[in-house]
């Protein structure tokens, strides 16, 4: 190949892909997460070591990355569950953009040389958090599905809906503002008419489109497809004056509940992660050194008031709506820095004379510094709440009910299900453990977290409708507070039940359950079957001696419930016993001769069971 630019392209990309792998990893190991690696190595490669310097086109494409993101994390969100979130996205976020908003503006106004257009622009630019920065992290984590990380999406979300008024709003605030007319509200009508026609075409378009690529078995044309939707729903909303993030994620809560839903989250994650590592890159390179070293004194001091000013109102907004300290405590951690919506609206605000460009180099410095420090900040949250609060989910019990309540879905319950499952019974399960509940979701059963020994969390599970509520629990302690809840509260209620051990089977049959078995015991038989099989014993002859000991540990629980649980010893085997037929022949043997007539009768007599 001739020329200069593609060599230059690939030792760019080397250079770049090299501090990727390096810095990460390093960063990773330590303890500080990749984010702050990305930042790290794209500062040695950008502004130390001037080895790139475009790194304003790096970020353009580097800024595919969050859209990526915000299209897999679409893919998690099914409508209904975005509905639910509505009152934190519109209450909460709405709240924190506002106040944050007006408390950085009166901190602004408050340094000498800033006008009320200017302050207006950074106080509400600076209120804004990094979506990139905060979900990597939450993720990184494995956080983005617990209480805190929720909280952090929703106002996330908000903002990133924020950035259209912030900017139609602009021009009102410039002193010399350019006529606008009456172009705001038909930039709004185009605004809503583009969401209105991605959400249709998500609706209605997508799925059979993913089902005519999917039966030509072309593997690479469902990737380039979902590249498609993700790019092409991004632009569609870029064109309306919405953030390109916020068309990929309505794409992915279109798809979310497709069942080509995994496939694509495979094909996308690819290059969201590498596209959002070299975004970290690429804010990295775009720091301004010379900016900050003549400012160093001023940045020192706004980043942590910054940074400060969010985590305090954002605690106090999570209280006020209802969270508990440590959530509040996480949230307000994890939306301190300032984000990169900012960057858009202080290049604006340049544009529009609100201020000049030293002055937004300087707010892009503060920003980029926040960014940085975030990991630091969510890795001080350990320090500021009691204990690791216990991971939690919220109860979402949309569509539940079946003729089989399961209530626990640890390795008894998983392998109860699949017998129901394959007889065609619907099951809906509960369970208490977030991961075992976020397992089995990715392996499509249904699924929902929820505490078994809370009344409430049966009744929305839909146990008036079950026709058999099975207690599939572990613990002893909460098996029993299970069944006397239902036992008490619905007595119609078929109760099968998983029992800990015989003590525990007597205590269920005692109470009256309908059946219950003990976790080991059908194991243990299977197991020791297949032992005796293997020292050459008959497999039916195995079985056989199987059945048996079956049958004597029933007489003898029928015996122990009535004279106590030290009953019934004699129907144990404690050493070995000479083989013997297990059932009466069907007919008495003949005799053959006279000679032994004796002895056959002797032999079958010692035979008798």
């Amino acid at each position: 190949m001739a020329g200069g630019a593609t060599p230059d392209f690939y030792v760019e990309a080397v250079m770049l892909l090299g501090g990727a792998v390096v810095a990460a990893p390093l960063f990773k190991r330590i303890g500080l997460g990749t984010v702050l690696g990305y930042l790290a190595a794209g500062i040695v490669i950008g502004p130390i070591g001037r080895m790139i310097t475009e790194s304003e086109e790096i970020l353009n494409v580097a800024e595919l990355g969050v859209v990526f993101l915000l299209f897999v994390i679409g893919l998690e969100i099914k409508p209904s569950r975005l509905w639910e979130l509505r009152r934190d996205i519109f209450g909460l976020g709405l709240t924190q953009v506002v106040l944050t908003g007006i408390a950085l503006t009166a901190l602004a106004m408050a340094i000498p040389g800033f006008d009320f257009g200017a302050s207006v622009v950074i106080g509400f630019g600076l209120a804004l958090s990094s979506t990139a920065f905060a979900l990597q992290v939450l993720e990184e984590r494995g956080e983005i599905n617990r209480r805190h990380g929720r909280k952090s999406f929703a106002i996330l979300l908000f903002q990133d809906l924020a950035i259209v008024p912030l900017l139609a709003v602009l021009p009102f605030v410039a002193s010399s503002a350019p006529d606008v007319g009456g172009n705001a509200l038909a930039d709004f009508m185009i605004a809503v008419v583009a969401v209105a026609a991605l959400v249709i075409a998500g609706r209605y378009a997508l799925n059979p489109l993913f089902q005519i690529i999917a039966r030509t078995g072309a593997r690479e044309a469902m990737i380039a497809a979902a590249l498609l939707v993700v790019i092409g729903s991004a632009l569609l909303m870029q064109v309306a004056g919405l953030s390109m993030a916020m068309g990929a994620f309505i794409a992915g809560v279109m798809l979310a509940e497709s069942s080509y839903r995994h496939e694509l989250e495979a094909d996308i994650e690819p290059f969201r992660g590498l596209l959002l590592g070299l975004f970290f890159m690429a804010i990295g390179m775009s720091l301004n050194l010379p900016v900050i070293v003549d400012n160093w004194l001023a940045i020192l001091v706004a980043v942590p008031i910054l940074m400060a000013v969010k985590a305090a109102i954002i605690y106090v907004l999570c209280r006020l709506f209802g969270s508990d300290h440590e959530v509040s405590v996480r949230t307000a951690l994890i939306l301190p820095q300032g984000g990169e919506f900012g960057f858009v609206l202080f290049s604006a605000a340049v544009a529009l004379g609100v201020f000049d460009s030293a002055m937004a180099s300087l707010l892009v410095s503060v920003v980029t510094l926040s960014m940085a420090l975030t990991p630091l900040s969510v890795m001080a949250g350990r320090f500021l709440v009691r204990e690791e609060a216990q991971e939690e989910m919220d109860e979402d019990f949309d569509g539940a009910g079946a003729d089989v309540l399961m209530v626990g879905f640890s390795r008894f319950g998983q392998i109860a299900s699949q017998i129901l499952l394959a007889g065609g019974s619907d099951v809906t399960i509960i369970d208490h453990s977030v991961d075992r509940v976020r397992s089995a979701q990715t392996f499509g059963f249904r699924i929902y977290f929820g505490d078994g020994t809370r009344k409430d969390v049966l009744e929305a599970a839909g146990i008036k409708r079950a026709k058999i509520v099975a207690v599939c629990t572990h613990k002893k302690e909460i098996t029993d507070k299970i069944v006397d809840l239902v036992q008490s509260e619905y007595p119609d209620a078929k109760l099968f039940v998983r029992s800990y051990d015989r003590a525990h089977t007597l205590e269920l049959r005692a109470r009256g359950v309908d059946y219950e078995m003990r976790e080991t015991f059908k194991s243990g038989l299977e197991f020791g079957q297949r032992t005796l099989e293997a020292l050459g014993s008959a497999q039916d002859l195995a079985r056989a001696i199987a059945e048996d000991v079956e049958k004597r540990d029933a007489e003898r629980l029928r015996i122990q419930q009535a004279e106590g649980i030290f009953a019934g010893g004699h129907m144990l085997h404690t050493r070995p016993v000479t083989p013997e037929p297990l059932t009466k022949p069907r007919r008495e043997a003949k005799v053959i001769n006279t000679a032994t007539d004796e002895e056959p009768a002797a032999e079958e007599e010692k035979q008798t069971p």
